[in-house]
């Protein structure tokens, strides 16, 4: 079973058209939708660049994983001679 919780308040949009959400969201990015005049979705999201998006993929995901995996399992020769207390 899913709980939802909403806020609502009246914000006063600045001489500027600005109006603040609060400090938990600074630095966000946000979306923002016009459901029609005077009524907007103002959604929090995450932008992934177009030349980074392959990494999203699942076939990505897995192969980085292997590549990791594997990058344990078989460590440079340089990380062989460096101290254990240093690895």
């Amino acid at each position: 079973m899913v709980v939802m919780t909403s806020k609502s308040g009246v914000k006063v949009m600045g001489a500027n058209g600005q109006i603040s959400l609060g400090k938990q969201f600074a630095g966000r990015q946000v979306r923002v939708e016009e459901r029609e005049p005077g009524v907007w979705l103002v959604r929090t999201v995450t932008v992934v660049p177009d030349n980074e998006r392959w990494l999203h993929q699942p076939q990505a995901a897995a192969d980085l994983q292997n590549a990791l995996a594997w990058a344990q399992a078989n460590p440079s020769a340089d990380a062989l001679r460096m101290p254990y207390w240093k690895r």
